[in-house]
């Protein structure tokens, strides 16, 4: 029996392939010796100024807030902060036209969550705040608390957070100060 071999044009295309497309490869590649690529001569590219996107920031910073301490203007005849709390950041945001400053307070303390909603409850109370009717429990809270006074204008919101026995109160509301 015969073996058929296929054209000799075919075997030489064969074997010549993979050497084309090595070359062809190796020839993009430069060494360290070659000389960078000069221009094209003629073309040239207008560079633009950038401009931004966003006007920059001129203000100063913000003095409505504080970490690890109680802002100036914070209402503390209102909300008394524990003796033996860490305080981890408050805002008191100046009153707007009518009046009515944002208030926020987050704290750490080792009081149970009991206790410390009842130091809140007292002060609010007593500046004439009435405790809202209670919701559902709110998931992963200890304890909380919503008052109001004004017709609702001015709120209070508390909620206690109990884990590895740190109590964490976060605050936040809208009150009416002297100041």
């Amino acid at each position: 029996m015969r073996v058929l071999r296929p054209p000799l044009a075919r075997r030489a295309c064969t074997a010549l392939v993979p050497t084309l497309v090595a070359v062809g490869a190796l020839a993009g590649c430069t060494t360290a010796a070659d000389p960078a690529p000069s221009p094209t001569a003629g073309a040239s590219v207008a560079a633009s100024k950038p401009s931004p996107t966003e006007p920059l920031l001129t203000a100063g910073p913000d003095t409505g807030s504080a970490v690890g301490r109680v802002v100036e203007g914070f209402p503390t005849d209102l909300v008394t902060v524990p003796a033996d709390a860490e305080v981890l950041v408050s805002s008191a945001q100046p009153p707007d036209a009518a009046g009515l400053r944002e208030i926020s307070l987050n704290l750490r303390s080792p009081q149970d969550a009991a206790a410390l909603l009842d130091g809140v409850r007292a002060t609010v109370l007593a500046a004439g705040f009435a405790e809202t009717a209670g919701t559902a429990a709110e998931p992963g809270l200890a304890a909380h608390a919503a008052f109001s006074r004004s017709e609702g204008q001015e709120i209070v919101i508390v909620g206690v957070l109990d884990r590895d026995g740190v109590r964490t109160l976060t605050l936040g509301g809208r009150v009416r100060t002297a100041s």
